[in-house]
């Protein structure tokens, strides 16, 4: 509500990524002094730039969460109320090319910001602290053994990908920072925090490699047919405004009420869109941009192991927070679209943006 975050301060950390971007942009219609920290966009375009996210920050700290010393000096800068916590290597692909850098950031870059916060804990106004893992954290079970069921929060985590484990780390940090002893020179100290567990998020101004929309968007706009790796694997997609809004539900719950938070929160699409494969998706996609299903192709055999089928059950943020997806995937595929064409075409990005955070947010 804007009664809870006007005025607050709030970091962000991952503020130019994908995510992290449209996070900045919804806080903005809510009124709080928005402070953020990450490394430059990944990506050229990047959505931070076309639609214009820089101009809604109080603070904008280039900083690898590896640096320790930097990334205490930003969050005293920062001072904030709230963290949400988004930085992150988020490419089950890249974390196969680089294991060390995926570890060295997702759970050392983890650690290093509670670590800041700890020291400095916004200086003394720290409220709520969300960290945001992943649907992936969940143990995935053995290829063939049929349909499973959603995972709860409360199902046993691991991974057989470094993106994988390295997201279940951060959850096991996250438990052993919730609430420190105080032991020698260090004061005990606990902060109200919780992991978000979303599902595979899609959304304009993504332009990630290896993501399968960005994927089909290229290939399309450049008249080229999209190569599936896994055209029959399940996973939970939803458009990224709906986790995001869940984000931001979680850290107000834990600020106003920590005693009665869940310290681990799934946020996942309606029960009718946990079935989607990648050639759903892809499918959907090509019939949109306005190109026939020959533009979508299936590779013959992957060389990366991924989990066939992937289900989160987000019964305990309906029930604690009220939190619902609002867009199913049909229309979270078409508002998709709709931007990248928009994009293409030379369309205002930021004002599209706002357009369709006002439209999800039903105003």
């Amino acid at each position: 509500s804007t009664d809870f975050w006007g005025g607050t301060r709030v970091l962000v950390t991952g503020h130019t990524g994908f995510k992290g971007s449209r996070l900045v942009r919804v806080l903005q219609s809510l009124g709080p002094e928005v402070h953020g920290l990450a490394l430059d966009p990944a990506t050229s375009p990047a959505l931070f730039d076309v639609a214009s996210i820089g101009t809604s920050l109080a603070s904008d700290a280039r900083i690898d969460l590896r640096d320790p010393d930097g990334t205490l000096a930003a969050v005293r800068r920062a001072a904030p109320e709230v963290v949400i916590h988004l930085a992150a290597q988020p490419l089950v692909r890249e974390s196969y090319r680089d294991p060390a850098g995926t570890f060295a950031t997702n759970v050392a870059g983890t650690a290093n910001l509670l670590s800041a916060l700890r020291v400095d804990g916004g200086g003394g106004r720290l409220r709520a602290v969300v960290v945001v893992t992943s649907d992936k954290v969940y143990q995935p079970a053995p290829d063939g053994s049929g349909a499973q069921p959603a995972h709860r929060e409360d199902a046993r985590l691991g991974g057989h990908d470094p993106y994988s484990s390295s997201k279940a780390m951060v959850e096991e940090v996250v438990n052993n920072y919730r609430a420190l002893p105080g032991i020698d020179e260090h004061l005990g100290w606990s902060v109200p925090m919780a992991t978000a567990r979303a599902g595979n998020v899609i959304g304009g101004g993504d332009w990630s490699q290896d993501r399968l929309v960005p994927d089909c968007i290229r290939a399309f706009e450049a008249g080229h047919a999209v190569t599936l790796r896994y055209p029959y694997a399940v996973r939970p997609w939803q458009h990224v405004l709906d986790p995001l809004v869940g984000y931001l539900l979680l850290a107000e719950d834990l600020a106003t009420k920590p005693s009665g938070v869940a310290p681990a929160v799934n946020f996942g699409p309606s029960d009718g869109d946990d079935g989607l494969t990648v050639r759903d998706v892809a499918t959907t996609v090509a019939r949109l941009w306005g190109v026939d299903e020959s533009f979508v192709r299936e590779e013959p055999s992957a060389s990366a192991q991924e989990t066939a089928e992937l289900r989160i059950d987000s019964a305990l943020a309906t029930a604690s927070l009220g939190w619902r997806p609002l867009w199913p995937a049909a229309v979270a595929l078409d508002r998709t679209v709709e931007w990248f064409r928009a994009y293409r075409d030379g369309a205002d990005m930021a004002h599209l943006t706002d357009r369709q955070i006002a439209e999800h947010a039903g105003d």
